[in-house]
C-alpha cells in the first residue's frame, strides 16, 4: 500500500514526497498497480482524503496533487493511471473554470475515468458534470467506503451518481411532465429553461450563470419569448406564462421586477 502526497515545503518551496513503504532491500513481487490520482488545490483536504482511501483500500495506490500540471510533470515516474478524482469542493460545476477543467481531463486522459467529488448533491450540478465528461459524481456527504466503491465502479466502466439524485430526478419527471410538454410545444428547450427562470423572478445575470449562457444571449431569448407570448416586458411574460401553464404553489407570490 502506498500513499504519495505532493505539496510544497513551506520553508524552501521544494516539492516534497512521502512514501509510506519502507525499502527492506528484498525483492518485492511485481504486479500491476491500480493508480488513483487526486486533484485538489487544498493541501490538507487532498492529503486527508488520500490517507483515508489508503487506509481502506489495500489494492489501490494513491497520489495527491494540487493541480493536473503537477501530475503531468511527474507522471513518467509512476505506473499508468486507473482513475482521476477531481475534488471541486464548494465550487459550482457550471463555473466556466470548473467546467473546462472537467472537459480537459476527460478528453486528455480518455479512457481513464474522471470522477468528480463535490460538496453538493444538486441534480443540476450532477447532470452538468456527466455532460462535461465525468464518469461519476460523489457528494462529500457520503462515507469513505461509498467513495471507494464509486471509484471502483467508474474503473470497471460504470457511472456512479448518488441515490438522492436518482430519487430527485424521478420526482422531477413525475411532477414536471405536465408543464414540460406544453412549454416544449411553444418554446425551444433553451427558451423553456429561460421561461422557468422568469417565472421565478430571476435576474438576467442569475439566469445566465445557472444556464451557463452569456447575459446578452439571455436577453435575446427573452426578446424572442416576449414576441411569442405578445408581451411588452419580462413581468408581463411571467404573468402570461403563469396564466397559460399554472405553476406550483412554491412559485406563487414571487416578486417580479424588470432587469
Amino acid at each position: 500500500m502506498k500513499l504519495i502526497s505532493h505539496g510544497k515545503d513551506i520553508q524552501n518551496d521544494i516539492p516534497t514526497q512521502v512514501d509510506n513503504n519502507i525499502d527492506t532491500g528484498t525483492e518485492q513481487p511485481s504486479f500491476p498497480e491500480r493508480l488513483l490520482v487526486i486533484i485538489d488545490s487544498r493541501a490538507l483536504d487532498r492529503q486527508c482524503l488520500a490517507q483515508s482511501i489508503v487506509s481502506h483500500k489495500a489494492d489501490m495506490r494513491v497520489l495527491a496533487f494540487g493541480s493536473i500540471e503537477e501530475w503531468r510533470r511527474q507522471r513518467h515516474l509512476h505506473p499508468p493511471l486507473s482513475s482521476i478524482l477531481l475534488n471541486v469542493g464548494g465550487r459550482k460545476i457550471v463555473d466556466p473554470a470548473v467546467a473546462e477543467e472537467i472537459r480537459k481531463l476527460a478528453s486528455e486522459f480518455e479512457p481513464v475515468p474522471v470522477i468528480v467529488l463535490a460538496d453538493t448533491d444538486e441534480l443540476a450540478q450532477i447532470m452538468k458534470a456527466l455532460e462535461y465528461g465525468a464518469k461519476g459524481y460523489i457528494p462529500s456527504s457520503v462515507s469513505i467506503d461509498v467513495c471507494i466503491e464509486a471509484i471502483d465502479l467508474a474503473v470497471a466502466g460504470g457511472t456512479f451518481v448518488p441515490a438522492s439524485s436518482v430519487f430527485a430526478m424521478r420526482r422531477l419527471l413525475e411532477s414536471g411532465n405536465a408543464v414540460a410538454r406544453p412549454l416544449a410545444g411553444m418554446f425551444t428547450a433553451r427558451q423553456a429553461e429561460v421561461v422557468e427562470a422568469l417565472r421565478r423572478g430571476k435576474a438576467n445575470k442569475i439566469i445566465a450563470y445557472e444556464l451557463n449562457l452569456r447575459e446578452s444571449t439571455v436577453k435575446v431569448h427573452i426578446r424572442n419569448i416576449m414576441k411569442k407570448v405578445k408581451a411588452t416586458n419580462r413581468t408581463e411574460v411571467a404573468y402570461k406564462i403563469n396564466d397559460l401553464f399554472p405553476s406550483d404553489p412554491a412559485t406563487d407570490g414571487t416578486n417580479w421586477s424588470d432587469h
